[in-house]
């Protein structure tokens, strides 16, 4: 064995070659080789207690502002108590994790007590049996209960990490079985506490270490990350023999993969070989590439690169590669003003466009024809019912002169539609009113009692709306022309041929029926109409002669 002296000489020396050949590789390295500042959620261990909590935002200002947005601490594997969550700093970290909703708080959680006391592998196979048997699910219930009253159930949760090696009591080189089916029962306990969110990180070394770690992998039903804790130390000298080699970091990016599972490293950091800024530099880039959901890197000598003050050349790299990227200043750039040239402008001739002027063809004017009668009877149409009375009087002297003078009544009979032709002004009330007196005129004729019945409708006779023409008897056809010639401008139509006349009351009868004519055009619309009258003639009728 050298001497104490000599070995530390062997020591520096070899730090010192180390240290140039890590620099002129980092020198030597492209740009594009640098690792770069991800999103991807980091932390580092700085301390298991409160302290830990505190150098959190000195460690963010240390990279320039970086967010550090993992917690990570470990409960005390000596006594059971302890693996329960009995202990103060817990309330610490959850009330760091609590402040921001992006945070996450990981926990190692030890599976024996006296975890860490080398205990030989026949003891350490019992306690594995007496896991599986249930024996210390009441622990981990427990603990589960502690970190949902704390408000912290979303805890990613490293149960007996490192199992595939020889440190801790928790390993399950001596029954792999066994430990499989202690895990599951640690993991249901665990979840059967309302309210948990955990997740279950299966974290093994890197390497074979005492037992391949894929032997102690419990199943994916009571995983959710596969992590692994990689440290610069054998097997594997180069980081890329620590990538290829078994169960190295290749095979980890694979088994989870295969597994449907997110990759996790709870540690990482230098170990035996001093300040490696290359391991350091090829870490981060790694990380970069394969994305896990968390790394935290163990911050103490001789692991870490902030508080260990050892490692300066790997402090620097890690700083550099986490730091993020600042806008530099804002350089403005100088505005040259172009000079502005004018156009010259050219006039454009303006070529006058002919005006042909479009010819304007007279638009023949053809007059309408006035066709007033379709026009003006529709409102007078209903206005002779009401006169229908009067109308009887030509009627009466037909039956009672046999002499030739009878047919006279029926020759005006057809010029009666002659004023009906005209406009509306035909029911003037001052043409019709000289005229009602006119049935006197027939008693020199017919001196019989008959002449004079005609007379018994004059008190109807005064409504003004009978049209005029109809009321004046036949023996006085003076009046006659009277009525249309301050009403009728247009010649007259031609003559209608004579209507058949209603059926002739009887002498002194009750009812009188007179035929009405509203025009040529009318009649044919409503056809032939004739008005009816009933006269009661009581007893002692004193105005009746008979």
């Amino acid at each position: 064995m050298p001497r104490p002296r000599r070995r530390l000489a062997s020591t520096c020396i070899g730090t010192v070659t180390a240290g140039l050949l890590a620099t002129g590789a980092a020198l030597a390295a492209p740009e594009e080789d640098r690792p770069k500042g991800s999103d991807i959620a980091m932390g580092a261990y700085l301390d298991y207690g409160p302290r830990g909590v505190a150098r959190i935002p000195l460690l963010s200002r240390w990279l320039g502002g970086k967010e550090i947005r993992v917690g990570h601490t470990y409960l005390p594997g000596d006594q059971w108590a302890g693996i329960e969550g009995n202990v103060s700093f817990l309330a610490d970290w959850a009330a760091w994790r609590r402040a921001d909703d992006d945070r996450m708080f990981v926990l190692n959680v030890p599976m024996q007590a006296r975890n860490e006391e080398r205990v030989p592998d026949y003891q350490v196979a019992q306690l594995i049996r007496a896991g599986a048997e249930g024996q210390y699910d009441r622990h981990f219930r427990r603990l589960a209960e502690k970190l949902v009253a704390l408000g912290v159930p979303d805890t990613v949760i490293v149960l007996g990490w490192e199992m595939n090696g020889t440190t801790y009591t928790h390993r399950c080189g001596p029954d792999p079985e066994g430990w499989k089916t202690y895990w599951k029962r640690a993991v249901n306990a665990m979840r059967s506490v309302p309210g948990q969110k955990f997740k279950f990180d299966f974290a093994p070394n890197r390497g074979t270490d005492a037992i391949g770690w894929t032997k102690c992998y419990p199943g994916d039903d009571v995983v959710d990350i596969i992590g692994m804790d990689s440290y610069d130390q054998a097997p594997g000298r180069t980081f890329d023999d620590q990538i290829t080699q078994p169960y190295g970091l290749q095979q980890h990016v694979d088994f989870a993969k295969a597994h449907g599972k997110r990759i996790s490293y709870p540690e990482w950091g230098l170990f035996r070989r001093g300040d490696n800024p290359e391991y350091v530099r090829r870490m981060l880039k790694w990380i970069e590439q394969h994305k896990p959901l968390y790394h935290t890197i163990t911050d103490y000598c001789p692991h870490g690169v902030w508080q260990c003050k050892q490692n300066p050349d790997s402090a620097k790299v890690f700083r550099d590669a986490l730091t993020p990227e600042k806008p530099g200043p804002v350089i403005p750039t100088p505005v040259i003003p172009t000079p502005v040239i004018p156009t010259p402008v050219v006039p454009t001739p303006v070529v006058p466009t002919p005006q042909i002027p479009t010819p304007q063809v007279p638009t023949p004017q053809v007059p309408t024809p006035e066709i007033p009668s379709p026009v003006a009877p529709s409102p007078v149409a209903p206005s002779p019912l009401v006169p229908s009375p009067l109308v009887p009087s030509p009627l009466v002297p037909s039956p009672l002169v046999p002499s030739p003078l009878v047919p006279s009544p029926l020759v005006p009979a057809p010029e009666v539609p002659t004023p009906q032709v005209p406009t509306p002004e035909i029911p003037t009330p001052q043409v019709p009113t000289p005229e009602v007196p006119t049935p006197v005129a027939p008693s020199p004729v017919a001196p019989s009692p008959v002449a004079s019945s005609p007379v018994a409708p004059s008190p109807v006779a005064p409504s003004p709306v009978a049209p005029s023409p109809v009321g004046p008897a036949p023996e006085s056809p003076a009046p006659s022309p009277a009525a249309p010639s301050p009403l009728v401008p247009t010649p007259v139509p031609p003559k209608p041929q004579p209507q058949p006349q209603p059926p002739k009351p009887p002498t002194n009868s009750k009812q009188w029926c007179v035929p009405l004519n509203f025009g040529e055009w009318l009649s044919k619309l409503v056809g032939k109409q004739s008005v009816c009258v009933q006269v009661d003639w009581k007893d002692n009728f004193g105005f009746w002669p008979f």
